[in-house]
């Protein structure tokens, strides 16, 4: 029997008049993030009952300074993301 398997589809990430670096950092986080969500055992879990969204809607997150305020951004997006979805 073959594992189960996700597959994440993100059409496009827009962050409209934010610094092109920080944007970078977000994107990082947010990628780091999903990869950690997703390797985890009682994530894989919930996915198994998980129906398919268009749309995830995660609520206002504060974009922090800097480099590493972008970052954490990315995370806490991720975040609230993985909490939103349903089985």
């Amino acid at each position: 029997m073959s594992r189960p398997r996700a597959i994440i589809h993100i059409d496009r990430v827009v962050l409209s008049g934010v610094d092109p670096q920080q944007a970078k950092a977000i994107v990082e986080g947010l990628r780091a993030e999903l990869a950690s969500l997703f390797s985890s055992a009682a994530f894989r879990g919930k996915l198994r009952n998980a129906r398919s969204a268009d749309v995830i809607r995660v609520g206002s997150v504060p974009l922090g300074a800097g480099r590493a305020g972008a970052k954490r951004f990315g995370v806490a997006v991720a975040r609230a993301a993985g909490k939103g979805m349903r089985a």
